[in-house]
Parts: structure tokens; sequence; C-alpha cells
């Protein structure tokens, strides 16, 4: 059956909409502006009409209301924290506060519209290990206030260099998977950490801050290895990201990060197109964090290809031969384009690239 054409009413054009005279002012305020603000203030500059800028803005306004929920979830000791600092600016998280026993197991962070939790790691008793699964089951199928889900991704976290998963392999085939159910496939990621320690420290390349080509072997030989038995024991088939989070230790270097974009480019796609605009202002801005990765597919350009299907969303209304024009579509090339390598730069350039056509 063919789809019936959405209808809209006629749009009264605000008052924000006149365009007036103003006195050029030479400041630069695009420091202080969000994602949001930056596209609301593209489209209002558009060479479209006043109708097509309302709806095009009250698209805008649903994505502006959408909250990206990811949880963390792992054994002690495989490194859950330290992917969450290297993947996101905690340092603007608000902590979240409650008094009901699932919020006293898992710790809620908040960057505006990200929604980090974060569950204690397994392996540390048996009678704890119980709380944390119950609370992890409660909120995998909590649902938000539309009735989906409110969970968007489960990221579990393992330790490339141990070889005792039994746990790991517990959590994800009897309470992870059994939870989402249907969805599965498309909202668990599995991340192996500590790549760099997968051999004991061994075949690591510390000036290319790379694995060679043994370590690569084995990284891939525990990827397949890790999927395929989950898949046997579940029927999911889950191919895991091996990486290195970094870290550093007192009085040592720091270890830069390794496939960490390759770890998010996987997250950004398994997250809803109409979500995906909360990672924009909420990323760790340290360039080396996005520097390195094993090259085998431009991780950057795909994740630009994931923000691009942002645009499809917002002009699924629109009628034949509108769009918001070269300007605007160049935003969200300019937030995950190929600049020095890093999805960094791009990130700190999109506001830039943005204040010039203003």
């Amino acid at each position: 059956m063919a789809k019936k054409k959405e209808e809209y009413p006629e749009v009264e054009v605000p008052e924000v909409f006149v365009e007036e005279e103003q006195e050029d002012i030479i400041v630069d305020e695009s420091d202080d502006k969000n994602i949001y603000e930056l596209l609301e203030e593209e489209i209002m500059s558009s060479d479209i009409s006043d109708k097509d800028k309302a709806r095009f803005l009250s698209r805008l306004i649903k994505i502006r209301s959408k909250q990206v929920n990811i949880i963390f979830v792992g054994a002690s000791g495989a490194g859950k924290s330290s992917t969450v600092n290297a993947l996101f600016n905690m340092e603007l998280a608000k902590v979240g506060v409650g008094v009901d026993p699932q919020t006293q197991v898992i710790e809620k962070y908040e960057l505006d519209n990200l929604i980090i939790w974060d569950t204690p790691g397994l392996g540390d008793g048996v009678k704890r290990d119980k709380e944390i699964k119950k609370a992890l089951l409660e909120k995998l199928n909590e649902l938000d206030e539309e009735g989906n889900p409110l969970i968007d991704l489960v990221l579990v976290v393992i330790d490339s260099s141990s070889k005792d998963l039994g746990t790991t392999y517990n959590l994800i085939n009897n309470v992870v998977i059994p939870a989402l159910d249907v969805d599965a496939e498309g909202r668990i990621l599995i991340g192996l950490n500590q790549a760099d320690m997968a051999m004991k420290g061994k075949h690591w390349d510390d000036e290319k801050n790379e694995p060679d080509d043994v370590l690569t072997h084995f990284l891939e030989q525990k990827v397949e290895s890790v999927r395929g038995r989950i898949a046997d024991a579940t029927g999911v088939d889950i191919k895991p990201v091996y990486y290195c989070a970094g870290y550093k230790e007192e009085g040592e270097d720091q270890l830069k990060p390794y496939n960490l974009t390759k770890l998010f480019y996987y997250i950004v796609k398994a997250v809803p197109k109409d979500k995906r605009l909360a990672f924009v202002d909420n990323l760790n801005l340290d360039e080396d964090n996005w520097m390195y990765d094993d090259d085998k597919e431009d991780y950057a350009e795909g994740i630009n290809s994931s923000y691009m299907d942002v645009w499809d969303y917002m002009e699924e209304t629109m009628e034949a031969g509108v769009d918001l024009g070269a300007a605007v579509l160049g935003v969200p090339g300019a937030v995950v384009g190929a600049v020095a390598g890093t999805v960094a730069g791009v990130f700190r350039g999109l506001f830039h690239s943005v204040a010039d056509r203003l």
C-alpha cells in the first residue's frame, strides 16, 4: 500500500523569520553555540521559503529533544571508565542522583542529550554480580516517554588480554541478549580493549602506536573467537572491535588510544539517525585520541555518512526539490570531515567553518 502523504497545515511565520538590517558586530560567539543552535542559524539564513524554514525548524526541534542512552558493561579491570573518558568530554558531565536501588548500582552521567550509564565491574563476588545483573536487566527493560526502549546501545567492554571470559559470556548470553531480544544485533557492541596488552605487551609498536603483524593476527583471531562463541550460544552475530582506550600510569607517558575512531564509528551507526547529533558537542577533543586506527576503512568518512542521514530525516516531509542548500549540507561535512586524520580536529573546525558563513 502506498504511504499516505503527510498533510501539513499552513504555518504562520513568526517575526523572528523577518530579516532586518543590523550593524555588523565583529564578535565570534560560535564557540558558545551548540550544534543545534548553529544548524538553526544555517536554516534561517538559507535560501528557502519561510514555510519550509518552519518545517525544517520543527524537525530540528524534535531532534533536539532526543536523548541517546548508552550503557557500559563488563568485568572489573576491562577498562569501561577509561573507554568512557577517552570517547567523551566527561569534564562536562553531570552525575545523576537517585534514591532507588537501581541508581545506586548504575551510575548516570548526563552530557546534555547524551546519557552515559556506567555499571560496576563484574567478577568481584557472586552476590554483587547478582545485584549488578538485576539492575542491568531492569535498565534494559526500561521504556522512554514514547514507549520505546530507553537504552539505545549496550557497549560490552572486554579485556583483550584476558583468557577467562566466562563471566562476560554469561552476561552477554544470559542477560543482555535475552533482554534486547530481536533488537540484539543492532543494540549491542562488543569492544576488545587494551589491545596493546593482548600478548602481554609484546608485538606492540610504541613508535607507530599500533600492533605489528603478529599481534594484529592474534587480535583478529580473538575477534572471531568471541564472535563465534556468542553466535553458537545465542544465534546472534556480533563482530567485536579491538581497540586501546589509552591510559596513564603515575610517572609514565600517556599511552595514546588506538582504533577509537573505529569504535566510535560503530557506536554512531548503532544509534537511530534522529539522535546522532547528541554526540557532536560531547566528544573528547584530544586530537591524539582519534589519530591512530587500523586504516581498514575511512572511519571518519563513515561517520560523516551516518551524520548525513540526519538531513535525510529532516527532509522526509519536504516537497520535492526542496533542500537546505549547500551551506547547511556542508555542516555535517565540517563536523566529521578528514582534517589531519583526526575526528577531534574536525569538531573544532566546525565552529570556525560555520562562523565563516554567518
